[in-house]
């Protein structure tokens, strides 16, 4: 496995976990919401699940990659190759704000 990959991996691991803590802590659907909070809630959501989403995939792609999976019937949808410079410096930003964040509050 390159270091590109590890990091991918690595940073994937940080964005999969906050997305995942944010995802539990987002209710758009709660009583108390005025009509644009109540967007704004749900685009946070999606935001948060479309992040864990492409957060699992740079985890699982290269570990089925190193299994020797093929991606079929799939392959519009799981594309396995190893990640560009470009996704993992795209994840490697959020995941450097995610750190940011965490450190900033203490």
């Amino acid at each position: 496995m390159t270091t590109l990959q590890l990091l991918h991996m690595i940073c994937g691991l940080v964005v999969l976990a906050e997305a995942l803590n944010k995802l539990e802590r987002t209710d758009p659907l709660a009583s108390h919401h005025t009509p644009r909070e109540r967007l704004c809630e749900g685009l946070k959501a999606l935001a948060w699940l479309l992040l864990a989403l492409g957060a699992g995939g740079a985890i699982a792609a290269p570990l089925l990659l190193s299994l020797g999976w093929q991606s079929g019937l799939l392959s519009p949808l799981l594309r396995l190759e190893r990640p560009t410079l470009a996704e993992t410096c795209v994840l490697a930003g959020f995941a450097v704000l995610i750190v940011r964040t965490r450190v900033k509050e203490g």
